[in-house]
């Protein structure tokens, strides 16, 4: 989501809290808290009044720092929560007179004490990235709706890529992406599977811990900043080194969970209908022959929802007319040596008798809706 108007201006109908100052900074063996305010608190009058960011740093693991603004603390927590493998891991922080910062193994955060405000991310000494002068922000629009935003710095011939399955070019630089699945298709920039990750090949991973939407501009707002934005009065996120993209991932893999190791089979070669072509048993062994002919291996053959009567998913019935012998027609095809998928959807379509079982039974969600009409205003219904 876009706030600003090129480099210089905000864009009409939004309030921007912007820090430029660190005010002060407390730390124990596991978290470093910096005020940061939005102007300089040098002046004692100056102090009175002002809304403040309060930025959390911590590790949960080593080579891994949490990254945590705050402006207004008293909100209601939201769910569901990503699992984060929190270890509480020391960190290590270091002070003088100029600056502060934190380590945690390789990676390091650094804020300066005077000046303007700005951290700068380091792994082995290097820097990787950083949050510069006004990057972070608390947003407010014309309907009173907030927003936090965080701006971290691109380098010259620095390429990012991830966020999840996306059908748009490999790298994501110049892109905006909004991670919230939608069935859109493989040619939009829509997406079935989100993730809010993503990995640099500098050798570092962001992931922003929040399962909502979150709105990415990658080098689409500011060539040089990728920006990202959530609803509401806090943002967090995680800066993962690695040095390398293998151990970004293990780092990122140890921090959110690491999935069970699927049967070999699953990675073997998937051959699947189209929604375009009528198929029976013959057409699925034309398929499969086709394959074989071309010294092509297959290990799964998966059939699209047409494998059930039209209109009527999902009520897990074949459509008999076209496969009238569905067990058998699976056991010669499992004699091939295939495994079998097929295509179910979340819902159930009035079609199915299904349906009236699951309305006379209470089975179906409900949600309160508003009706709108001459003399029933405000009066509540129920929806299906």
């Amino acid at each position: 989501m876009k706030f600003t108007d090129g480099n210089w201006l905000t864009r009409e109908g939004f309030e921007l809290i912007t820090p430029v100052q660190l005010f002060k900074a407390t730390y124990d063996e596991t978290t470093l808290k910096a005020l940061v305010a939005p102007q300089d608190l040098t002046n004692r009058g100056a102090q009175l009044d002002l809304p403040l960011l309060t930025v959390e740093y911590s590790s949960p693991i080593a080579d891994v720092i949490r990254v945590k603004i705050v402006h207004h603390k008293g909100v209601k927590p939201r769910s569901p929560e990503f699992p984060i493998h929190d270890q509480r891991n020391h960190i290590n922080v270091t002070e003088n007179d100029d600056e502060l910062s934190l380590s945690s193994g390789n990676l390091t955060v650094k804020m300066k004490k005077t000046g303007g405000w700005g951290a700068e991310y380091l792994y082995d000494g290097e820097l990787i990235t950083g949050s510069g002068y006004k990057g972070m922000a608390h947003i407010t629009d014309s309907t009173k709706k907030t927003y936090m935003r965080e701006e971290l710095g691109i380098s010259v011939g620095e390429n990012l890529y991830g966020l999840g399955e996306r059908f748009t070019p490999f790298i994501k630089n110049g892109q905006v992406v909004d991670t919230w699945n939608k069935d859109g298709g493989t040619s939009t920039e829509q997406s079935y599977k989100n993730i809010p990750f993503y990995l640099s090949n500098k050798g570092y991973g962001i992931f922003v811990n929040h399962p909502e939407n979150v709105s990415f501009e990658i080098g689409s707002e500011k060539v040089s900043k990728v920006q990202f934005s959530v609803e509401g009065e806090s943002l967090e996120y995680f800066i993962i080194g690695g040095g390398e993209p293998k151990k970004v991932l293990e780092n990122y893999t140890a921090l959110t969970g690491k999935p069970a190791l699927p049967p070999a089979w699953s990675f073997g070669l998937w051959l699947t209908t189209s929604f375009t072509t009528n198929y029976d048993e013959q057409t699925v062994n034309q398929f499969v022959q086709g394959m074989a002919e071309r010294e092509l291996p297959l290990h799964v053959f998966h059939f699209d929802c047409f494998w059930m009567e039209a209109l009527k998913w999902c009520d897990f019935e074949w459509d008999k007319e076209v496969f009238p012998d569905p067990k058998g027609m699976l056991q010669r095809l499992k004699e091939k040596g295939l495994k079998i998928c097929v295509w179910i959807n979340p819902y159930i379509a009035q079609q199915s008798d299904l349906f009236d079982e699951a309305v006379e039974k209470g089975y179906l969600l409900k949600k309160k809706m508003v009706m709108f009409g001459s003399g029933i205003n405000g009066s509540q219904g129920w929806e299906l």
